[in-house]
């Protein structure tokens, strides 16, 4: 069956730069989520990229206006029902994800392809839940969505190779390169990235360095492009908890046991840019000022 039509739940961050690179791509685009405001400040946030895109070149204005044209939002599940591709995009929670695909599972036609842009949790509970996991697979998009190339692609023990296949191939027509992982804990990209930045934090909260020089280090060093800490505040450090948390559920092995400083700053709800202020303090814009 052909994907023609992208279903969308959650428009955060993810979620907005997937219907994105989905709508940019020429897929019919339905962006659910429970608050119209939140829509809303995903559509100026879809405008504002593809703003970027046309002053640099790399799209026409009739390349941003049909873009636009074919994003739709809503504030029901329900209008996901005739979609042949849905990606859920929401917390990093396992309850409220299960919660969620119980119910889009039994909305669902019996053909659509349902997939988590979950970057952490194994992708095989997660198809249990929905009650189809032959047609469930994680597609794990990377932020920010319509600049980075990566998708992860996670197979639960029962996704058919058929359902694979299309995840691929929509990836690629989104411009992505899709790379397959095997369902573990944080898959690849996170169980490597969310140690470090965990020890990131613990070097800090043991005093080895300031926090700017910590990140100089990553940077000036190892030639990151953005150091530890400012990746978190960046990512949200209520996401590196969840991840953090997952990981040590999933392995049982202490090496992945949260930082207490970690854990504090959530507690006290400093949780990054999206707060404007985490490890820096940041502007309205998200601009770091401090």
């Amino acid at each position: 069956m052909e994907i023609r039509t992208v279903g969308v739940v959650g428009a955060g961050q993810m979620g907005s730069g997937i219907a994105q690179v989905a709508a940019q791509a020429g897929y019919g685009v339905v962006l659910v989520d429970v608050s119209e405001s939140v829509l809303e400040r995903a559509l100026s946030t879809i405008r504002r990229s593809l703003d970027r895109f046309l002053e640099k070149g790399r799209i026409t204005q009739e390349d941003r206006e049909a873009t636009l044209g074919r994003i739709r939002t809503s504030l029901r599940l329900e209008d996901l029902a005739e979609a042949d591709l849905i990606v859920e995009a929401i917390v990093e929670d396992e309850g409220a994800k299960r919660a969620l695909w119980e119910r889009l599972g039994a909305l669902a036609k019996g053909e659509a392809i349902l997939a988590s842009n979950t970057s952490s949790i194994p992708i095989t509970a997660l198809a249990r839940y929905s009650g189809a996991p032959e047609r469930f697979i994680g597609m794990h998009f990377f932020n920010p969505v319509p600049l980075m190339p990566l998708v992860e692609v996670i197979r639960g023990a029962l996704t058919a190779e058929a359902t694979r296949d299309r995840v691929v191939e929509a990836a690629r027509r989104m411009g992505k390169t899709p790379l397959e992982v095997q369902d573990y804990p944080g898959f690849v990209s996170n169980r490597l990235l969310m140690p470090m930045i965990n020890e990131a934090i613990e070097a800090l909260r043991e005093g080895v360095a300031t926090k700017e020089a910590i990140d100089g280090v990553m940077r000036l060093g190892m030639n990151h492009p953005m150091g530890p800490l400012e990746l978190a505040d960046f990512i949200g450090l209520d996401t590196c908890l969840a991840i953090m948390e997952v990981l040590h559920r999933g392995f049982g092995d202490d090496k992945y046991r949260p930082s207490p400083l970690l854990r504090r700053m959530v507690q006290a709800g400093l949780l990054g840019r999206k707060t404007g202020r985490g490890f820096y303090t940041y502007d309205e814009k998200g601009n770091k000022v401090g």
